[in-house]
């Protein structure tokens, strides 16, 4: 764990970064690639390019998640601030470009501070610094770190309650049993009887799912494809973009979109000094993206000990927000 400097920090108040960030990225790819059916962890899209990417792709006309559940988040702002209370800290867990958490910060009655947690430290600090410039009074502390792995949450002095915040049905990347996992560690972080604000993807009409992943534009494959890129940028790789496809394919039990990127035709692959070989047709396994129903979500949730509070849905309930409580 190490802290930045006072020059980096700029309008920030802290800034602390866990190694476990960065450190492993060469040892997952090798992991992922050696499989039998090859995967690469979806953590690793979130470069700074890679974040980029992501960002455009909450503009696209298919991409409903990202305008639906900002549009449903300022219809229950100002309820959720009630239950939430006055004075509080808030964590986002893979905060990205922290545009959302405007919403719900414009309504809170005078929130204490605000950390964002994310794995791209670029992309972290040039938000958060963003976001500090437009909040004077918040006092704004970003932490470089997986979220998925442990990590400490800053004490701020004065405070007051927790709230922790997870949009954008990340939830949905996880297999059951690594979300049940995650909600359980942040229960653990936020304490007892804080709560969690959770936006989850809701199954729908299959045809709105596929090209919400596979849109006209191309720009989910760019993102899909970008990972084989920062490869070659960071580990030595020598993937050669053009001879892998984009595949994003509904998968009706768990009921999940999987990610795929296949290759056009036979060929090896160097990676860290390491030859790989794919057979014409062979895929990497990139993302899942689980869609639950309510009350599957509710279950999974009350495993990891948790209470549901409230949950709010869109008028075409293609989306839901959770409020949970630690029980």
């Amino acid at each position: 764990m190490s802290s930045a400097t006072a020059e980096t920090l700029g309008s920030l108040h802290d800034y602390v970064e866990y190694d476990h960030a960065t450190n492993n990225f060469l040892e997952d790819v090798l992991a992922g690639l050696r499989l039998p059916s090859k995967r690469l962890p979806s953590k690793y899209f979130y470069d700074e390019r890679g974040s980029q990417l992501f960002d455009d792709i909450c503009e696209l006309p298919e991409y409903y998640p990202t305008r639906t559940e900002m549009a449903l988040l300022r219809t229950i702002s100002d309820d959720v601030a009630e239950l939430v209370g006055d004075g509080a800290t808030v964590i986002e867990f893979g905060s990205g470009s922290s545009t959302k958490i405007r919403i719900l910060l414009d309504a809170l009655n005078e929130p204490l501070a605000y950390v964002p947690v994310d794995i791209s430290r670029e992309h972290l600090l040039m938000s958060a610094k963003d976001l500090a410039d437009s909040y004077p009074d918040l006092r704004v502390v970003p932490v470089c770190a997986d979220y998925t792995k442990p990590f400490d949450v800053p004490e701020i002095a004065g405070e007051k309650v927790r709230a922790g915040f997870f949009p954008g049905s990340t939830i949905g990347n996880f297999t059951r049993s690594e979300a049940v996992s995650f909600l359980r560690a942040a229960a653990i972080d936020l304490g007892h009887n804080n709560g969690l604000l959770i936006g989850v993807d809701l199954r729908k009409d299959i045809g709105i799912l596929r090209a919400a992943y596979n849109d006209a534009a191309g720009v989910t494959a760019a993102f899909n494809l970008n990972l084989l890129e920062r490869i070659n940028r960071e580990l030595d790789g020598n993937f050669d973009v053009a001879a892998f496809e984009h595949d994003a394919r509904w998968v009706p039990d768990p009921g999940r979109i999987e990610m795929h990127l296949v290759s056009r035709h036979a060929q090896d692959v160097t990676v860290g000094g390491e030859v790989l070989h794919f057979e014409a047709g062979e895929s990497i396994h990139t993302e899942d993206s689980h869609k639950y129903d309510i009350a599957g979500f509710k279950a999974l949730a009350a495993e990891a000990g948790w209470n549901s509070i409230e949950c709010w849905t869109d008028p075409d309930e293609l989306f839901s927000i959770h409020l949970l409580r630690v029980a």
